[in-house]
Order: C-alpha cells, then structure tokens, then sequence
C-alpha cells in the first residue's frame, strides 16, 4: 500500500526541485513560525525565511537561526510543506530507534541486497530511504518512509493502518496488545510480530571533571526530587548540583523517572531542559555542576557513573551489561507489525533487523546489538567479591557451601553475554530467550572441539534456598535441551553441561518484580582455554 504525505505549499514565492524531488519555497517569508520539538514543547518563534538543505532558517530577535528539520516540526501558515511522497513501506513511532537507528540500519538493508540507500530528510522527523538496486546503479527496488515521533505514535499507526512497522523503545501495553487483537491484527507478542533489535542504556552522566563515581538509587532520588542540592552531599566538592532533564512528556522521562519514584514523580523544577539525548549531553558536558541522563549512545564526553542499588550491588553502565540486562536502567528496542497486512518488503526489512548482519550498523549508531561478547570471571572482579563478602557473613551451613562452589567455578569458566530469563515459577523462557537461542547456537558452532559450555541457573529469593537451588538446577537443564533441540547436530564437537546456585550471586535486589526477573536467570559459561 502506497502512503502519501500532506501536499501544499503556502508561500507565493517560486519555488525550486530539491534533488530529492521535494518542492520547497527559496524565498523570504515575513510570516511568523513555530518550531517544536519532537514532544510539542516550544522552542523557537520566529519569521520564517527559508528552507535549505533539511534545515529551517528563521529570523529572530537573535539574528537568523538555522535548525535542523529532525528536530523540529514547523507549525504556522508559512511553513513549507512536502510535495506528495509515495512510499512502499511507512515505519512510524519512537524517535529514539527512528532518528537514532534507522538511517543506518537502512543503508545496512540496502548494502546486504547490493543495493544502494539514498535517504532524503523530509522534516518533520521523517526520513524517506529509496532503494537503489547494482550498489545504486540500477533501479528502485523499494522505498521507506521512517516517521520518527513518540512510541505510542507505533501503535496507533498500525492500528489505523497507515504503518506496517511500529518503532517502540518500550513493549506494548496489554491494553494496546488487546485492542490491535480485537482489530484484526493477531497476537502482538509472537516472535513474528514483536522482534528485539537492540537494547539501551539510560546512563547517568556528569562533567568528565566531577569526582563522584558513583550514585546510589536513594542518591539519585534525592538529587532528582531537589532534595540533595549540592556535590558535598554526595562526597564531592561544594558547589551546586544543577540537574539537566527531559521534557515531562518524552518517553526518556517516564523511563527515568517511573525507575526511581513509580507514579509518585515529585513536582521538581530542574536546572535546564534538554530536547533529546545529544543537547542533554552538550549540556551536561559544558556545565562542571551538571548531572542528566543519556542514553548508552550519547555519553559522548561526558562522565558516565555506576548506579548502587538498594542491597549494594553496582553495576558499570557497559555494554555487556546491557546485554546481560543487570544494568538497572536497561530497556530493549522493539519493531511491532500487524499479522494481517504484513507484505514482502516489510518482512524482508524485519528480518535484517534481527539478524547477525544487523550488529554491525546497530553498534555503530550508538545502541547495543544483540551479538555474543564474552567476559573473564576472577576472584577479583565485583561479582566475586560481592560474593566472598556474603559467604563470610553467614554460618557455616549450606548456603555458604553453595556460595564456596560458584566461586570455585567461576575461576575455570569466562561469561557469555547471553543470559536466558523465565517467568514467576516456571522453566518457560521469555521473549529475549527466544531470540538468542539461535545466536547462541551460531556463536558455539565456531568454538574448538572439547570446548565446554556450561549453563548456570539461578532463581530469585522467593521460597525455601534448598527448592530455589533445584529449581535453577532444572532451569539450566531447560535451556541446555532448547539449544540442543535448536541445534541439531551442530554442536555435538563441545561438552554441555548445567550447573544451578539458586538464589545467591543477585544481579537486581529481590525487592521489586523487576529486580526479581533479573534474577531468574541461566547465564552461559565457557572454558577459559578456548
């Protein structure tokens, strides 16, 4: 099905062919305009004066500003508006994946069919990719039209049916799963409608010249609710703490602040207000007393600071553990599409996103990728410190046996970064399990002959210690029987085998449902000399 864009143009000015195709007038105008980020707050007023290479020029009492057309959109009578775009494929929703993600990973699609992408910026946060078959000598073979605005822009888009692919930095809700099922559109949550193509980091980030380290989460509520008010409250230097936020209608705040307060956000004015990740960072970068939130991809000079959870544990703002998924302020990236109009050129989009061939253009735009990394486990890394401290702590008894085992075994094995995660109660992995079975299998198939694998289950704190160890027990020999299964034969040339802790070696406090899904884990072990 065919899209097509508003067509009108509101200037008397002649106007000039873009080589894009797009009409845009090329004179002043004296009419006044408004430019609004991507979340509807204001940020500009002007007179608008002219539209040149994907950017607005305006005139303002500060002379003649120049704003780039992904940030903004345009209200007023003067602005200019595309001529009619035909696209195959429209892609609507999070801003994060569509301005952060999709460019790249559309020159990626098009490189894996020999194909050239040509991506023209139609304003408004919209990206149009042509593909151009024989390395864009050829013909078109297919076009994209990527509107990037607000998750829920994704669901309402394919409920309307004017998407076929929803960009969403959040999973859908139960409520809009249901009523796209009641409208025709299938199951919401099967692997071949929800898809995980990344992960990302929400990372707290300071001036790369404060001395703080690290903050706890009670440390970060008092700072974000305006009750800590200066560094020395946090052990560093005496000056005030100026916070940097988002806008309270973006999808970066509710996810950084429903993480630290739930539903109960205090009414707190902060220092300065940041369109998007990139200004967050800027910001922060130039401001010695600053502290914001970025995601994993716009650290850039600033300082990232490990978070302290509630029981203790800390945890680096790294890839692996993003990958792993035991950083606190983690979430995944989703593409969604209806199960009743999916046609060919979604579909093959789809599947390059998840695919291996996808890593390389998602960890070059900054996100972290779904491929295998591996880590060493000491004795002196945090984990095993952590645990020696805590085996110290009890009684000679069972649970101190236990601890003594992991930690004798963590000396012979590194880590794989797939970690497998089950529902309350039961050996029945969740959707990310699915989706790394078969990168698991790949990755394995390559390692040496007589390489040993083991599968390391663990359980969250719920119950008695000795059921939750049998229960990680079972768990590691769930998972080890699903990447047989999904192997075959292909990995008969390395050893198998399961191991199960239980409930000791947390990753999340035991204190909330989240921390607790954290904790129900098999993580993948291999032998340090391969």
């Amino acid at each position: 099905m065919k899209t097509r864009l508003a067509s009108q143009l509101k200037t008397s000015a002649a106007c000039v062919a873009l080589a894009s195709g797009l009409m845009f007038s090329t004179a002043a105008v004296a009419d006044q305009v408004t430019l609004k980020s991507a979340d509807g707050t204001v940020n500009l007023v002007g007179d608008f004066v002219d539209f040149v290479d994907d950017n607005y020029i305006i005139r303002t009492a500060l002379g003649d500003l120049r704003i780039a057309a992904s940030r903004v959109r345009c209200e007023g009578a003067a602005c200019p508006q595309l001529e009619t775009v035909d696209a195959d494929v429209q892609i609507a929703g999070s801003d994060a994946i569509g301005l952060g993600m999709m460019p790249l990973l559309m020159t990626g699609f098009a490189a894996s069919m020999d194909a050239d992408a040509e991506l023209t910026n139609t304003g408004e946060g919209q990206t149009l990719a042509t593909l151009i078959g024989d390395g864009g000598f050829g013909d078109e073979i297919g076009s994209y039209l990527v509107s990037a605005t607000n998750d829920s822009d994704a669901f309402e888009a394919l409920m309307s049916g004017s998407a076929k692919v929803g960009m969403s930095s959040r999973r859908i809700t139960k409520d809009e799963a249901r009523a796209l099922r009641a409208d025709g559109a299938g199951n919401m949550i099967s692997p071949d409608q929800e898809r995980i193509v990344a992960v990302d980091s929400m990372v707290i980030v300071t001036h790369p010249e404060n001395d703080v380290d690290q903050l706890t989460i009670e440390q970060l509520r008092g700072v974000f609710s305006g009750q800590i008010t200066n560094w020395r409250q946090l052990g560093g230097v005496d000056r005030p703490i100026n916070v940097v936020a988002r806008y309270d209608d973006t999808a970066s705040y509710d996810f950084f602040m429903d993480y630290l307060f739930g539903e109960e956000k205090p009414n707190f004015v902060p220092a300065a207000l940041a369109d998007d990740d990139q200004e967050m960072s800027n910001v922060v970068y130039r401001d010695r007393n600053a502290i914001g939130y970025v995601g994993y991809a716009f650290q850039r000079g600033a300082k990232p600071v490990t978070l302290v959870n509630e029981c203790g544990i800390a945890a680096r703002p790294d890839a692996f553990s993003a990958k792993t998924e035991e950083y606190a302020l983690n979430r995944r990236m989703y593409l969604y599409n209806r199960s009743d109009n999916l046609d060919t050129a979604s579909r093959s989009f789809l599947d390059f996103a998840i695919s291996e061939e996808a890593d390389a253009v998602i960890g070059k735009s900054g996100f972290i990728d779904l491929g295998i990394t591996r880590r060493a486990q000491g004795l002196d890394d945090d984990r095993a410190i952590n645990l020696q401290r805590e085996a110290a702590a009890y009684d000679a008894g069972f649970e101190t046996v236990v601890m003594q085992e992991m930690l004798a075994e963590m000396g012979n094995y590194d880590r794989l970064s797939s970690t497998f995660r089950f529902r309350t109660g039961s050996s029945k992995l969740d959707e990310r399990g699915k989706l790394d079975l078969e990168r698991l299998v790949d990755y394995l198939e390559t390692v040496p002959s007589g390489t040993e694998v083991k599968f390391v289950g663990f359980t969250d704190s719920v119950g008695a210690f000795e059921a939750n160890r049998r229960l990680s027990v079972g768990r590691a020999g769930s998972v080890l029987e699903e990447v047989r299964a999904a192997a075959g034969g292909r990995l008969d040339h390395i050893e198998m085998l399961t191991a199960g802790f239980g409930e000791v070696a947390p990753s999340a406090c035991n204190v909330s449902d989240r921390g607790k899904s954290i904790n129900r884990r098999v993580e993948v072990w291999i032998s340090k000399d391969t």
